[in-house]
């Protein structure tokens, strides 16, 4: 089967998406590296610019959630996302990498790359093995020296990284998530938008190649129409928060991450910073996944800063972890869709 031809099988995707990193592969494997960075509701919001020495990203705003991301919060934390998987690729593929906010376009971060020796790095070679796993973990603890190890990696570029692992502080945290969640479950827009990015079968994830896909949420593969029709009665606000609890418990601890600054610039920030720790959680062998519920729902948002006692500034991203079983990946629509021609 030529390489070009559309995958086929699940499989076959994931076996071309979450490939290893080819040293072979120059700027564009970068690029590759940069599209498996996590990413609100598996958009992929993003397009690329590629030369020998510099690589662009920018904002692909047709591919931007209004109802759960209205400022755009969550679009610019996935860029940031994906230029943390480049720059840490870039040194396994034997490039200097330096990201840097364009000073004459805010929504776009360039990328300066030189050749230098390739470098063995555990963050690169944790690119194609990190996932959102969105399952229940297995309730162990996470050591201390791998607290440290994550919390440091998830500490960049002025970003906060709290963890929390008391109980009695993620009872509450959970009780946020359960509010946000039971908002935004009534709300027609949200639900609407979440459908809408929901790939309910195989062939729905290999046609689109985006998307929350059945399998990469846990859930049973349905044809679309029976799973639309059925989606009212077993996902409810009440369902939800239940799987929510159960998935919290059975986690080690939580994430918080914090920026300095409320704009852009911090989002992305975010996004790296976050991008950082779950390579290194993956590295560790450590499952991570979203409860971002609190900081969608912009009345929740100054009591979660509140409780975690930051002030003034936004709890920009909210991450369980903990130790358990991998689910199926989620899929990557191929470089060349995300690539604008020179």
């Amino acid at each position: 089967m030529p390489a070009s031809s559309p995958p086929t099988t699940y499989e076959e995707a994931v076996k071309r998406v979450w490939r290893s990193l080819d040293p072979s592969g120059g700027v564009r494997e970068i690029v590759r590296a940069g599209t498996l960075g996590a990413n609100s509701h598996n958009t992929q919001p993003w397009r690329f610019t590629v030369s020998d020495q510099r690589i662009g990203i920018a904002p692909d705003f047709s591919r931007r959630c209004p109802a759960v991301d209205p400022d755009d919060h969550h679009l610019f934390a996935s860029l940031g996302c994906a230029v943390e998987n480049m720059v840490q690729a870039a040194v396994a593929l034997g490039f200097k990498a330096e990201a840097s906010l364009e000073a004459a376009d805010r929504d776009r971060v360039t990328i300066a790359v030189d050749r230098i020796r390739p470098s063995s790095n555990a963050l690169a070679e944790a690119i194609t093995k990190r996932q959102c796993t969105r399952a229940e973990y297995d309730g162990r603890a996470v050591s201390a020296e791998d607290l440290n190890k994550i919390g440091v990696a998830g500490t960049l570029d002025g970003v906060e990284c709290l963890l929390v692992t008391e109980r009695a502080r993620m009872d509450a945290i959970l009780d946020y998530v359960m509010q946000g969640n039971s908002v935004q479950m009534h709300d027609q827009a949200f639900m609407a938008e979440l459908v809408a990015w929901i790939r309910f079968n195989d062939s729905m994830a290999v046609e689109h190649l985006d998307g929350l896909s059945a399998r990469s949420s846990g859930n049973p593969s349905l044809p679309g129409w029976i799973a639309r029709r059925l989606l009212p009665f077993v996902m409810t606000a009440k369902g939800e928060n239940d799987k929510y609890a159960r998935q919290i418990r059975s986690s080690a601890g939580i994430a918080v991450f914090a920026a300095a600054t409320d704009d852009k610039r911090g989002w992305i920030s975010a996004g790296r910073a976050y991008q950082r720790f779950a390579l290194q959680a993956t590295a560790l062998g450590i499952r991570q996944a979203f409860l971002n519920q609190p900081v969608e729902v912009p009345s929740l948002r100054p009591q979660m800063a509140s409780f975690l006692g930051i002030g003034n500034r936004r709890p920009d991203l909210i991450i369980r972890f903990g130790h358990g079983t991998p689910l199926p990946p989620s899929l990557r629509r191929p470089i060349e869709a995300v690539i604008d021609p020179s």
